[in-house]
């Protein structure tokens, strides 16, 4: 390992590895990131077919399946390969702020009322269903044309689809190569929070450092609330992603038999199994924000029950783990990569034609979401950060210990009075999805968005801290 700068560290290409690793992290960080394994699977990422540049670590790098959580890797549209354990479970997991005229005095009077309506209108929880029943054939619609079957059904609006990463559709999607076990997840599940790290939280802008750009993205001034929501494409995701692992060990024996790390099992990019899965994955994208879009719905419905005049605009919706098929620059020449994003959040600079026209000139809105009771923060994209690191950047504060590790340490209702004695009120499904998600089981998000900022691979623009949080 080479420090390269103050905080960029260098495994350099030895052995099987096909390209260097490089890590974005400050010394605090990659004493967190050396606790687990994450540094060998960033190494056997690096040893995949066909990776171009280096492979990537973000600063909330930690263990994963298969990649580590906070993995980014290229691979050559031609000869290289897709890897389920390189995009993750979760497919499409991601986030999306709505900024509202509302200011932070106005929404503390109501709190635990708007928190009540949030929590009676969408359903949260492990294995928690949504209010909305759908037969096989309106979710595999869903599942084709992503938001367009939200705006046709009269929960999004053309603006919420351009203020959606890919415009809230996969084109590649196709239906029938998902699952009837997966469809049969996602049936119920399409506007449901779930689990986990999941959350709608409302927040209030506590520090604009980029006063233009901050303008641009609709936030206007301190104090103004917005809410942030978390979540992705449910138990149907997760499906798809187990599905076309267990077809890719039994069809790919050979493949599978030459890995050091069994988890890393992928598909060489044109054949049939990864045309497959891309367009299975590309579905479980469309659910994703299908999924987020009906609980914005319910959202801006639950708003206007406690506050008549309320105004919930999308800022925008970034996904986490994803591949797409990207143009970027690769030793001087622009070439067509697969790019792998596990836990990275995408961050393209300005004059990207896929930024919405109204956010062109500045780059794209970055969300990074804090652990439950610390700060959110918004960030934009960056040249630099499309050179270094394929447009990405973190996507959240990363995991300091397991959910086991900290439903040992913390007790759901201790941490519920920890966070309203700071103002912060909390309603969860259960108290044990409330102490695993604790703040203290997370890496310090503060140091996380430095990292990034001082880097370059993404600029500060907003800080934003917590009111209230719904969670799974």
């Amino acid at each position: 390992m080479k420090k390269e700068s103050e905080n960029t560290y260098v495994f350099e290409k030895k052995g099987d590895m096909k390209v260097p690793l490089k890590v974005f992290a400050s010394e605090k960080l990659m004493k967190d990131i050396e606790k687990d394994r994450a540094l060998e699977q960033g190494i056997n990422m690096a040893k995949l077919p066909g990776i171009c540049k280096h492979a990537i670590m973000m600063p909330d790098a930690h263990q994963g399946y298969g990649f580590p959580i906070g993995g980014v890797a290229a691979f050559d549209a031609e000869k290289g390969i897709i890897s389920p354990g390189g995009i993750g479970y979760d497919i499409n997991c991601g986030v999306r702020i709505l900024t509202s005229n509302l200011g932070v005095d106005e929404v503390r009077e109501k709190l635990e009322e708007i928190l009540n309506v949030l929590y009676e209108n969408i359903h949260t929880g492990i294995g928690s269903e949504s209010k909305i029943r759908l037969e096989t054939s309106e979710l595999e619609e869903l599942l084709d044309t992503g938001i367009d079957w939200a705006i046709k059904k009269g929960y999004a609006t053309e603006e919420d689809k351009e203020r959606c990463e890919e415009n809230g559709r996969m084109p590649q999607a196709d239906s029938s190569k998902v699952s009837d076990r997966a469809k049969k997840r996602g049936r119920k599940q399409v506007g449901s929070l779930g689990a986990g790290n999941h959350f709608i939280e409302i927040q209030a802008v506590e520090k604009i450092l980029d006063k233009s750009t901050a303008e641009k993205f609709g936030i206007k001034e301190e104090g103004q609330v917005v809410i942030m929501i978390h979540s992705g494409s449910r138990g149907l995701g997760h499906q798809v992603c187990t599905d076309y692992l267990r077809r890719m060990e039994t069809e790919q024996p050979e493949i599978f038999k030459s890995l050091e790390d069994k988890e890393l099992i992928y598909a060489p990019l044109g054949t049939e199994i990864a045309e497959d899965y891309y367009k299975a994955m590309s579905a479980a994208a469309n659910f994703g924000w299908c999924n987020r879009q009906v609980m914005t719905y319910e959202t801006r419905n639950s708003f206007k029950k406690v506050f008549p005049d309320s105004d919930l605009k999308l800022m925008y919706d970034v996904c986490h783990n994803m591949a797409k098929l990207e143009t970027h620059e690769i030793d001087g020449k622009m070439k067509k990569v697969y790019v792998h994003r596990k836990g990275a959040t995408r961050a393209f600079g300005p004059g990207h034609k896929e930024i919405p026209e109204i956010y062109r000139d500045v780059g794209q809105p970055i969300l990074i979401p804090g652990s439950m009771g610390t700060s959110s923060y918004v960030l934009v994209g960056t040249d630099e950060g499309m050179k270094e690191t394929f447009g990405s950047t973190p996507h959240g504060a990363g995991r300091l210990m397991s959910r086991h590790q900290a439903n040992k340490l913390y007790t759901g209702e201790q941490v519920q009075k920890d966070l309203k004695s700071k103002g912060i009120l909390v309603r969860s499904a259960s108290w044990r999805g409330v102490s695993e998600e604790a703040p203290g089981a997370y890496k310090d998000i503060d140091e996380v968005v430095k990292v990034s900022h001082e880097v370059g691979i993404g600029k500060i623009v907003a800080k934003l801290v917590p009111l209230g949080v719904l969670k799974g």
